[in-house]
Order: structure tokens, then C-alpha cells, then sequence
């Protein structure tokens, strides 16, 4: 099975890129990558193509991606780290570009394109609702809107919210992870220890949320119940409580 993945050196790619690495039934990797990706060195499944324009992409890159069977979008940045309209950018644009490129590379087949958001994202945002919230939730909805288009209509969208992402116990992937820096820093020391002793079901362990990820692009690509606790947006959102039930914890 071909799998793509982007931002494999952030740290949900990094505990993606893990699981995909030691997936026996995946035989192939692509991965989209503004540098290079020293967790895939040696693995002669995993190929990084290195890109500075991921609003583009070019026939030869597309040619070789039209047999994957699903994406795992984790590309990302924190929007302390940028101003609004760069923060829209990298977490609407690029997602939805390469959503319309590789639906088109892959038609007739379907492929499922899995899109990391996260807690607090919504799709219905208030005049006091973060800016992050609302542009992460326009994501998950124009992806969904996409799906239902006849010329993007191969697209299986599944958003995936996450939150307190903690990579402690994933042990394989510390080399590898990127130091939080200033303020991101700060918030991690701040509250990963009490949300891991007071409030669990907010965690997202980045060994079993590598796992979700994965398992989800290699499926089936199908809605999940509504009725179910944590699913919304046709059952094309999740939630982190559902995200924990999937992976069992």
C-alpha cells in the first residue's frame, strides 16, 4: 500500500512517519517536505520529496503519487508563530490545493485524505472564537464540500482533532521530535503534566494518534456514525474522544 504524508518533521508527522515506517503492508511513502526528513533516512520505502510550493504541484511529483490509497495531512504551524493570513496559508490553502491535485492524480480511484485539526477547531465560529478555531474548521468543511463535487468526488475526507498531544512514552520518535520553543515551550510544561493526572480522555499519546492516522488513511474511507460521542460533520469530523475510542484507550 502507498501512503503519503506531510509535515513528517513536526510532531504528529514524526509519529505518523513511525507507525507508516513499521507497517508491514506499507510498502511505499511519499512524503511532501519543505526539508529534509532524517527520520525516513534508510528506509528505502520512504521517498521525501522536498518543495517549497505546496499551493503547486508538479506532473512529474503527481505521476508518481496517482497509486496511493490515502493521505495523512499533519502539515502544520502554531498560530503563535505566525500572523493570520500566513497561518491561513499553510492551514487552509496548502491542504485544499493539495486535496484538488491529488484527486485529480488518482481518479477514477477514491482516496482518503485525512486532515489534522484539532480540539477547538469549529465550523461555526463566533466574533470571540480564536482565528486558529475558525480557519481550522473552514479546512475540515471545504474538504468536505470538495468530496461532494463531481470533479473531486474520489476524495474521502476524515478530520481528525486531536489535543494534548504528548509524545512521553513514544520513545522511538524523541530523537526526532522538534523542541517547542518560547511561548509553545511554555504551555507544554504548563499543562501536559496536570491534563495527563486530571483530565486523560484529553490526551492524544502520540504512539496510539500515529496509529488512528494511519489506520485511517489505509481504510475505507467511510463516514462514522453521528450518534457516536465525539463524531460530527457528517461523521467526517473526529473529535479527541473518538480518536481515543479508535485507538482503544
Amino acid at each position: 500500500m502507498h501512503l503519503i504524508l506531510t509535515g513528517a518533521t513536526g510532531l504528529v508527522g514524526t509519529a505518523v512517519l513511525h507507525t507508516m515506517l513499521t507497517t508491514p503492508s506499507i510498502s511505499k511513502i511519499s512524503i511532501l517536505s519543505r526539508k529534509p526528513v532524517p527520520q525516513a533516512d534508510g528506509h528505502p520505502q520512504a521517498k521525501v520529496f522536498i518543495t517549497n510550493d505546496l499551493n503547486n504541484y508538479e506532473k512529474n511529483v503527481l505521476e508518481e503519487l496517482r497509486d496511493a490509497k490515502g493521505v495523512v495531512w499533519a502539515l502544520g504551524i502554531s498560530s503563535t508563530q505566525v500572523d493570520k493570513p500566513e497561518y491561513e496559508k499553510i492551514t487552509y490553502d496548502y491542504p485544499l490545493a493539495f486535496a484538488r491535485a491529488i484527486s485529480s492524480a488518482t481518479s477514477p480511484n477514491p482516496i482518503n485524505f485525512v486532515y489534522v485539526s484539532a480540539e477547538g477547531a469549529t465550523t461555526t465560529p463566533g466574533m470571540l472564537t480564536p482565528h486558529w478555531c475558525g480557519i481550522k474548521g473552514k479546512a475540515e468543511s471545504s474538504l468536505l464540500e470538495l468530496s461532494k463535487s463531481q470533479e473531486y468526488s474520489n476524495i474521502r475526507p476524515i478530520s481528525l482533532r486531536p489535543c494534548g498531544v504528548d509524545p512521553k512514552e513514544h520513545t522511538e520518535i524523541h530523537d526526532f521530535v522538534p523542541e517547542k520553543q518560547g511561548f509553545a515551550k511554555m504551555v507544554e510544561s504548563a499543562l501536559l503534566p496536570p491534563l495527563r493526572m486530571l483530565w486523560p480522555r484529553m490526551m492524544s499519546p502520540t504512539r496510539e494518534l500515529g496509529k488512528v492516522l494511519t489506520e485511517l488513511a489505509m481504510g475505507e474511507g467511510k463516514a462514522f456514525p453521528e450518534k457516536d460521542e465525539g463524531v460530527s460533520g457528517e461523521g467526517r469530523t473526529l473529535n479527541n474522544v473518538a480518536q481515543r475510542r479508535l485507538a482503544g484507550l
